[in-house]
Order: structure tokens, then sequence, then C-alpha cells
């Protein structure tokens, strides 16, 4: 019996049938160098774009993006809380926004949810990664005002939307003041996806919508 092919995308685990097999630059890169964005003591790993290469490649293409809505369940899986980060803004404002990031290149979309929610809410935040890759929605932001539902001055994003469970403590990280949980029921609801600007607060409300809250 052949061999199953195995996926271009996948980083293997040490125990796969083709861990040995030669990935090229990636023969050093393992799932926890995506998740924490390091690369096993050789820096970024590959597709990490520097500023400059990042800024050329947004005016030229579409960027993929993961966007995730943290949430807390209770005993039976219902949501019970909705989270959301406090961060300083390029003009020095606060603002509420939710876990956003870019899918690195050879990234799987699972290593990219792990590695963002990391990125934001720190390594004990033991995300429960969704059971299907099927997104409750897809946003397209664009770089032009009133051109569609979500706005980002920066790019043309194209952002996979998932609902995340968060299960462990939450601690800040990188531009990330803070996080804010609040009951979807609760007035506080619509005052919080109010501070949402660009189309943040529409996703929440899909989401909400999506898990039938």
């Amino acid at each position: 019996m052949g061999s199953m092919p195995v996926l271009n995308d996948e980083v293997p685990s040490e125990g796969d049938f083709d861990a040995n097999r030669n990935r090229g630059e990636f023969d050093n890169i393992t799932p926890e160098d995506f998740i924490h964005g390091g690369g096993s003591g050789h820096g970024n790993p590959p597709g990490w774009l520097g500023p400059a290469d990042i800024n050329r490649a947004r005016h030229q293409m579409p960027i993929a993006y993961v966007e995730i809505v943290p949430v807390r369940t209770d005993d039976m899986g219902r949501i019970s809380q909705v989270g959301s980060l406090l961060r300083v803004s390029d003009d020095g404002s606060i603002e509420r926004t939710l876990i956003t990031g870019r899918v690195l290149f050879h990234e799987s979309l699972r290593e990219a949810i792990a590695r963002n929610v990391a990125k934001d809410l720190g390594d004990i935040a033991l995300p429960m990664l969704p059971a299907s890759l099927q997104p409750f929605t897809v946003a397209e932001f664009f770089p032009t005002p009133g051109l569609g539902d979500y706005y980002d001055p920066r790019q043309h994003a194209i952002a996979l939307c998932y609902v995340v469970a968060i299960a462990g403590d939450c601690k800040p990280q990188d531009e990330t003041l803070d996080v804010e949980w609040v009951d979807p029921k609760s007035d506080l609801m619509d005052k919080f996806i109010d501070q949402m600007v660009n189309g943040h607060g529409r996703i929440v409300r899909q989401a909400l919508a999506w898990a039938g809250v």
C-alpha cells in the first residue's frame, strides 16, 4: 500500500510517518515555533516578513488573516462571557478590538489561531481550538472607507472569523493593554460592541447569532 499524501502546509510532529522527509528551510521548524513566533533558536520562522516587506505586500495583494472572538463557556458549553482587547491605536487613542493576525507562509489555520491567541492573551490562555475550520463568517477589509462593511487603512485583508473558547488565564501580551469580559446578555454588551470600530463590532454580533446567543 502506497504512502498517504501529506498537505504541503503541514508541519510534522515527531511521531508522524513522514517526519523525516526533507522540507528545506522548514526542516528545523516545529508547530511550537509558529505558536510562539520564534524558530527553534533560528529567529522568526520562514514567512515572517519585516516591516518593509509586509508594507510592500499590503500594497500589492490581499492579506490572509484570522479574526478570533474569544469567549468563556459554562459547564454546558454555552457562551457565558465575550472577551475584547484594549489596545493603543496608531493615533495614540485606546481602542477596543478582537484578536486578529496574519496567517504566515506555511502555517496552518489552526497554528495561526493558536499563535495569535498566545500573542495577545499569553501562553496559558489555553484556547480550545474549533473542531471544524469552517469560519462562522469571512470579513473582507478594504483600505477605502465605505467600500464595504469592514475597513482597514493599512491593507486589503481577508479575515476568516472564529469563535474560540478560552479555558485558561489571560495575561495581556504584545500591544494588548487589557482583556475585558462581558456577559453577552448584559447591557454592557451593546456598549462594548459600539466601541469596536471598522466592522469588528459587526463580527461580534455575527458570532453571537451563529452561536445562538
